[in-house]
């Protein structure tokens, strides 16, 4: 009993190091780039199976505190964020949503890629998935999503998998990257186009 109490400790205390690996690895990944611009094709598979929902688009990604999101086909949407605000455009429903960044406790998945070192050290656990694929799980139990999984070839980054709140499993692939491109702050200005429903969850 003893022994296997020892062999025990040994492997918690062995984990610990593991995990500190696993986050120092991801980070040195995301270091690669300071900006990061492509295009995606995204498929969502609802919990407990069925068929699953396609779309693709383009976006663009300035860290530490800012990305675009724009679904192009089969429906037409906008999701900005910056170190204020999370912005979402429905242009079908002609619909903007405005929520604050400080306080709601959610983090979107390319928030966390977007991230600075320590909200990442701090808001998730962090484990090698396979040869250049990270696991990310929230401490938090209000995350926005229950699991993340981000996978590099070298320091590109090829593919992300989401398990959200609803158990639903989003699967994304990127193509056309292009690392550090010339992006600043103000191409993530967002102004609701005249005659939208705003819905601002700020005020």
């Amino acid at each position: 009993m003893r022994n296997k109490l020892l062999l025990t400790l040994a492997l918690l205390v062995a984990a610990v190091p593991a995990l500190a690996d696993a986050t120092d690895d991801l980070l040195q990944h995301l270091a690669g780039f300071k900006s990061l611009t492509g295009q995606f094709s995204q498929q969502q598979f609802p919990e407990g199976g069925g068929e699953a929902i396609a779309s693709e688009g383009q976006f663009k990604l300035l860290r530490p505190d800012y990305f675009a999101w724009e679904i192009t086909a089969p429906d037409s949407q906008l999701v900005i964020a910056t170190p204020e605000y999370l912005w979402q455009h429905d242009r079908d429903l002609e619909t903007v949503t405005r929520r604050p960044i400080a306080g709601t406790g959610q983090t979107s998945p390319l928030q966390v890629l977007a991230g600075d070192e320590s909200a990442l050290r701090e808001g998730y656990r962090v484990e090698e998935a396979g040869p250049g694929r990270f696991r990310l799980v929230p401490s938090g139990q209000d995350a926005a999503f229950r699991q993340l999984e981000v996978e590099f070839a070298g320091n590109i980054l090829t593919s992300m998998e989401i398990l959200d709140s609803l158990g639903q499993r989003v699967v994304v692939n990127f193509t056309r990257l292009v690392r550090d491109a010339p992006l600043n702050p103000g191409d993530f200005e967002f102004s609701p186009p005249a005659g939208a429903d705003l819905f601002y969850y700020d005020e």
